[in-house]
């Protein structure tokens, strides 16, 4: 059986073990240091923590080290990653191509979406070195994932849910060229959310003050059976930075959907262990969100870009039917029921998104905290849900593995065996003065009733078997005590029976793709440039974080094209807009050239001179 994986994200040990609570098979979480999101560090203590939480359910847990490091970092990232394989973690996410160089434990090593995993020579190089895993584009379109795996072995995970960053992963370089922090070291400043202006080489402005690199989030929750044919083995949720109601929800909402796909597939199952007992209905629109959108999985679509706003609007609700004059309400047309103390926002006719809350309802009429600029026929959407929040936040949502007593009578008294549904087993005796029961039929209901009840254990008991010569009286509390012991018994054996893979990177002199290499290979160490070498590249430039010369270098790669958005692409326009260009955008203090990769559908944006 093929198994096939939910990875959820973790901001902390509460987010992890929610996420284990609540469906993933896998979390991944961040290191202490050295991690693409560098506001969402763990310590050890906690990483050790979740670990010993997830294994319980033989979910697995990956830490994120995915950053570049520089010359006087790496020692401790050598060390840190000796430190996550001694607490148990189960991989190491890894961006730096130095670290195939360093004295490793035998870790699995995945290679993180920051090493640019777009073409299936890359991912078959990165297979040869010994990455275990690769973590693919997010740009890649269905055809060429399935090409990728018709060429590799490798296990591939790909990005189902949550925030698009506009840039190819490990090719932006806008935040450290505008001097506020660098996306591979972890300090994104998330500058392709910011407000531009699109002008053309005469300085005439063809769009003002938008957020045109800002894209919606991603959703493709209704591709799930696509990838699983293109080859994708663990479905993987954005959000380290996001709050744990966007947890609970979202990856409860995509353990429903890959449960229903392999309930209709033969040879896959889930990677890990137990059924949850779900508490509310998942819906991603009710959770934070830019609208959604499939981005170039199927195929490319000018419904990618979120180009009013950077800020979530949640979920269409429905039209302003009426606004009656000199009162404080307005008349929704709608199926859906707003609630008080709700958040609802709204486009103005500006296209500014505007916002306000709800302080009274009564049926079709809303009493908002604000009319202002509320019109007939503006869209209303709901992106604060005070309900489903409450839902959320009081939500008793149980995780429980399956498991099945046996009860036999002996010589002594009587032997209990217990078994989970991934076969641990526990058995034990336990000497006793038998007594006959005087009432038989109530002696077996007891057993059965007490044997069933598993309280806040990680068990759900589906079958209790029993073989008595006769009926035996039991007091409860004995009962009790041998159901404990015998749960606390197989939780153990579980945990020792966990099989955590092991694999030791052995180094190679396998051709890398190129035989030569810029700064987009994010080369900024002395053992990553050992690694090159190594691999056949002689000519070697330095990363872009530690040259100091930015003038007219690509600060971004991006299948986002602003041209194919405002109809003025020669590939796909019949009658193309045409500007004079080239076109560039340009915010408060600076310009950006763009240039247009009409071959390879790519638009670079270029540093400030």
């Amino acid at each position: 059986m093929k198994k096939i994986e939910l990875l959820a994200p973790a901001k902390n040990l509460e987010s992890g073990i929610a996420a284990i609570n609540y469906g993933a098979d896998a979390v991944y979480i961040g290191s202490p240091k050295f991690g693409a999101r560098a506001a969402a560090g763990n310590s050890l203590e906690d990483i050790k923590a979740l670990t010993d939480y997830a294994h319980k359910f033989y979910s697995k847990v990956y830490v994120t080290l995915n950053t570049i490091l520089f010359d006087d970092e790496l020692e401790e990232a050598q060390k840190t990653i000796h430190q996550l394989y001694e607490i148990g973690a189960d991989a190491v996410i890894i961006q730096d191509m130095g670290i195939l160089e360093m004295d490793l434990p035998p870790i699995p090593l995945f290679a993180s979406t920051q090493t640019n995993n777009y073409t299936a020579d890359k991912v078959k190089f990165l297979e040869d070195i010994g990455i275990q895993r690769v973590i693919l584009a997010r740009e890649l379109s269905l055809n060429q994932i399935k090409e990728i795996k018709s060429k590799t072995n490798v296990d591939l995970e790909f990005f189902v849910h949550g925030a698009l960053c506009v840039s190819y992963s490990g090719q932006c370089y806008f935040s450290h060229a505008i001097e506020k922090g660098s996306a591979n070291r972890g300090a994104c400043a998330q500058a392709c959310r910011a407000y531009y202006s699109l002008i053309d080489n005469k300085g005439e402005v063809i769009i003002k003050d938008k957020h045109l690199l800002s894209l919606k989030d991603l959703n493709l929750s209704d591709n799930i059976h696509d990838l699983l044919d293109a080859g994708v083995s663990s479905f993987k949720i954005e959000g380290r930075l996001k709050d744990i109601d966007y947890i609970k929800n979202i990856t409860s909402y995509y353990r429903k959907k890959i449960d229903e796909a392999l309930a209709r597939r033969d040879g896959l199952k889930k990677s890990s262990s137990g059924k949850i007992y779900l508490d509310f209905t998942a819906d991603p629109e009710k959770t934070f969100n830019r609208g959604y959108t499939d981005y170039f999985v199927n195929k490319r679509n000018k419904d990618i870009a979120s180009p009013n706003t950077q800020k979530s609007i949640g979920k269409k609700i429905g039209k302003v039917k009426s606004i009656p004059e000199n009162k404080n309400f307005f008349i929704i047309e709608s199926k859906e029921k707003l609630d008080n103390g709700d958040g609802i926002c709204f486009f103005d006719n500006q296209g500014r998104l505007q916002g306000t809350q709800v302080n009274k309802t009564d049926n079709n009429k809303i009493f908002p905290d604000n009319l202002r600029n509320i019109e007939i026929g503006t869209e209303i959407y709901r992106n604060f849900d005070i309900n489903f929040t409450k839902q959320l936040s009081s939500s008793k949502t149980e995780r429980k593995i399956f498991a099945i007593f046996s009860i036999v009578e002996t010589e002594k008294g009587i032997a209990i065996q217990a078994f989970d549904e991934d076969n641990n087993q526990v058995y034990f005796e336990h000497e006793l003065e038998k007594t006959i029961a005087t009432n038989p039929e109530r002696a077996f209901e007891n057993i059965q009733k007490q044997f069933t009840k598993s309280g806040d254990s990680i068990f759900k008991i589906t079958e209790v078997k029993t073989e008595f010569e006769q009926a035996l009286f039991f007091p409860m509390s004995e009962l009790n005590n041998l159901r404990r012991k015998a749960l606390e018994l197989l939780e153990i054996e579980r945990v020792k029976n966990y099989s955590r893979e092991s694999f030791q990177i052995e180094k190679t002199d396998i051709p890398y793709i190129n035989e030569k290499v810029d700064y987009k290979e994010n080369i900024s160490n002395k053992l990553s440039k050992e690694f090159y070498k190594r691999h056949g590249i002689k000519d070697i430039e330095n990363a872009f974080e530690i040259q100091s010369d930015f003038s007219n270098k690509e600060i971004m790669i991006t299948k986002h094209c602003i041209k194919y958005q405002i109809g003025a692409c020669e590939k796909f326009e019949k009658n193309p807009t045409k500007f004079s260009e080239p076109l560039f955008l340009e915010d408060n203090n600076r310009k950006y050239k763009l240039e247009f990769d009409c071959k390879n559908c790519q638009m670079k944006v270029l540093s400030p001179e």
